[in-house]
């Protein structure tokens, strides 16, 4: 059904494509290409809207609707999946029109095109966890959603606002703490204890100050300052009683370092690592290539197989198979 559901979206784009590439009647008056625009916004064809609405501001830049169709051109931008457009024509209105009083309407809206720049089509059908994206698009969207709440607190758009800063402090806050798990378990461990530091400091309130305060005992205990260990541990029982890393009372450490990890795996913070089992981890994919190679070999007439081709065949490695020989 989502494949069926990616056909359709992908021949309904490049339908729209073709047809947002006929000229416009260069004799349209403005108010006929503005009325135009409107009605490509009301049918939600955006990208047609948007060409229209760029065309008006050319054709008539101090004309009666240049405003309003700088407004109209942020939004069919944003519908349009164009968030970098989207962005800079928002940047432009507030720099032509700063005593507009629909400026809290651009800063929202660009706020909204960051805010969803990490969530593509692809995210409606499959499952992304956003704590191991890239934090930028999240951290911009927070500061411009700041900025309108800071400076028109009053807007209609603020509630909005600040209902969605709430969820992308939240994810800021997780994606932090994914970092700092990464680096524990890489066995960086002050690079872990200033993660989780900076997680308590400057995310209070959130549901990742808990994986700040594990973190960071599990730091300091690696690190063998138990003194801290025992502060942090004692503040994580105290307010988060229920954390996964409490286990009857008593902390469980998400790592344990192994004590034949040799001096290049800890320099290059587990990169390198000489006892480290290298081989390619054997995905689906692989599993489905190996399935049709040994379909093809079991295809083969039995003459085509001399004895000892016969008594080595059980013994060759999946990665042999894999490569076709290349690699045993």
């Amino acid at each position: 059904m989502h494949v069926k559901t990616l056909l359709f979206i992908a021949a309904f784009a490049l339908v729209s494509a073709c047809s947002s590439n006929k000229k416009l009647d260069e004799n349209l008056t403005e108010t006929e290409l503005y009325q135009q625009a409107q009605t490509d916004l009301e049918k939600e064809n955006f990208s047609s809207a948007a060409k229209k609405l760029k065309a008006l501001e050319t054709r008539y830049p101090f004309g009666r609707y240049a405003e309003q169709a700088q407004l109209d051109l942020i939004y069919a931008q944003y519908k349009s999946s164009e968030p970098e457009a989207a962005r800079a024509s928002a940047d432009r209105f507030m720099r032509l029109n700063p005593a507009n009083p629909n400026v809290d309407y651009a800063l929202y809206i660009k706020g909204l095109t960051s805010f969803e720049q990490d969530r593509g089509i692809l995210s409606r059908f499959l499952p992304l966890d956003m704590t191991k994206r890239d934090p930028g698009s999240a951290r911009d969207s927070y500061n411009q959603f700041a900025q309108l709440t800071s400076r028109y607190p009053n807007s209609q758009y603020a509630p909005d606002a600040k209902q969605r800063m709430i969820y992308l402090r939240n994810l800021l806050a997780a994606q932090e703490a994914y970092v700092g798990y990464y680096y524990l378990k890489r066995e960086a461990y002050v690079a872990s204890l200033n993660r989780g530091q900076y997680i308590v400091e400057n995310f209070q309130g959130t549901p990742a100050v808990a994986d700040g305060l594990a973190l960071m005992t599990e730091s300091y205990q690696h690190l063998t300052l138990n003194d801290l260990a025992a502060n942090s541990l004692a503040t994580l029982k105290l307010n988060y009683p229920d954390h996964p890393s409490l286990a009857s009372g008593e902390f469980k450490p998400l790592v344990k370092e192994e004590e034949t990890r040799n001096w290049l795996s800890k320099a290059t913070l587990g990169l390198i690592d000489s006892k480290h089992d290298t081989r390619p981890v054997q995905t689906q994919a692989s599993k489905d290539m190996l399935n049709q190679y040994q379909d093809a070999v079991d295809a083969l007439p039995p003459e085509l197989y001399s004895e000892d081709m016969e008594l080595q065949k059980p013994k060759r490695s999946w990665l042999n198979r894999l490569t076709f020989g290349l690699f045993k």
